[in-house]
């Protein structure tokens, strides 16, 4: 699913209940992250669930796994994957995905420490496509 399909479901739910129960059948789409890849080196920091993102270069884009044991955090996960996979490192970096989730009214509705744990997921996924840069 990409993001502007996530953005035309939520147009239609008023709810935050039913929101917050989209955000967790989004995660719950999401594929299972192979248990060799739940690693401390692909381990987020600054998130208060356990969260694992993966990387993997595919050509001149970047290819995205990721996974956390909380189901609300687990579909956040699956957001910032709509809005970044497989797009160049360059994309990446331009896209803000701090702001996608502000349109989204995800923002004003997390906890803050869902909110910190996003901007660490965010920061990760920001930070490996510079890395992918350099290389």
């Amino acid at each position: 699913m990409n993001i502007d399909e996530i953005r035309d479901d939520f147009s239609f739910l008023d709810d935050w209940e039913d929101k917050y129960r989209y955000v967790i059948e989004l995660g719950k789409q999401l594929p299972d992250l192979a248990d060799d890849k739940r690693t401390e080196t692909n381990k987020v920091r600054g998130c208060v669930s356990q969260v694992w993102l993966v990387t993997r270069r595919d050509g001149d884009r970047l290819h995205f796994e990721g996974d956390s044991d909380a189901m609300i955090v687990r579909g956040l996960v699956a957001i910032l994957l709509s809005i970044y996979q497989d797009h160049t490192p360059q994309e990446i970096i331009g896209l803000d995905a701090k702001e996608v989730f502000g349109d989204l009214g995800l923002k004003d509705h997390l906890t803050p420490q869902r909110s910190n744990g996003f901007v660490s997921m965010v920061d990760r996924i920001q930070s490996d496509a510079r890395a992918a840069l350099e290389e």
